[in-house]
């Protein structure tokens, strides 16, 4: 069922976004050489604990997973795409980074992503974190009353057919409010004019995952949560919980 937010939802999940925003800006100033991925989940755990915000990622277990997420972040390093579990592996130079977060505060969720690299970049990371930034605002861009689903998929897919990327197929954004995860699904491929109706007060979480090597395809490994390049090749994941309004695309995880 979808439920479409009220003007006075939509700035209580403005606040639940700002949560977000803070978090990973606080993960992602902890990401230096030689820091451990735990060591990003504490600083994202410490800004929600001062905001009195729960995590929605911690404990949450989906049918695939065999445990519950054991953090507040998703931490995906290099040739894994999303749902990363935070480790005692120390950040490396030249690594590519995605954290995902998300908070609820008082009854509302936001959910993010950010990706980039730590220490020197390699040329082809950079433009890996290009093409999935510009999918990102493509598909927002897209996230108009009287469009629907399919206009954001088809842009987001575009971008990365552009950029040569592969996108899993099966994964992609959604629809979120009360809780993480709500409809509608949103996939990150489809067809122009296709799919749910867009109109004031959908929320949705946008999200491209785009994969250097141009494989669709990846594995999960053996703790049952990360996905990986089928290839090895390197992923990025950038998201933002998105309103859609008469005025045009809310972005509601900006700082």
């Amino acid at each position: 069922m979808v439920e479409i937010k009220t003007d006075e939802a939509l700035d209580a999940m403005r606040e639940a976004g700002r949560v977000v925003a803070h978090a990973l800006a606080a993960a992602r100033e902890a990401a230096r050489i030689g820091v451990s991925l735990r060591d990003l989940d504490e600083a994202a755990r410490v800004v929600l604990a001062k905001a009195g915000a729960r995590s929605p990622f911690l404990g949450y277990q989906p049918s695939f997973a065999p445990v519950p997420f054991p953090a507040v972040i998703c931490t995906s390093v290099n040739d894994a795409i999303v749902h990363g579990i935070p480790t005692e592996y120390r950040l490396r130079d030249g690594d590519l980074v995605s954290i995902d977060c998300g908070a609820e505060l008082d009854g509302w969720t936001g959910d993010a992503a950010i990706s980039f690299t730590v220490g020197t970049p390699r040329p082809a990371d950079l433009e890996l974190l290009s093409a999935t930034q510009r999918a990102l605002d493509a598909g927002i861009a897209a996230a108009l009353p009287g469009n629907r689903i399919g206009d954001i998929s088809h842009a987001i897919g575009a971008v990365a057919r552009t950029a040569r990327c592969g996108m899993p197929a099966d994964f992609g954004g959604h629809g979120i409010g009360r809780r993480m995860h709500e409809d509608p699904h949103l996939p990150n491929r489809g067809r122009p004019g296709r799919g749910f109706p867009l109109r004031h007060g959908l929320t949705l979480a946008i999200e491209p995952m785009l994969m250097s090597g141009g494989h669709d395809d990846y594995y999960t490994g053996p703790d049952g949560w990360t996905m990986r390049t089928i290839d090895g090749s390197r992923a990025a994941h950038i998201e933002h919980t998105v309103a859609i309004t008469e005025e045009g695309p809310r972005i509601l995880t900006l700082p």
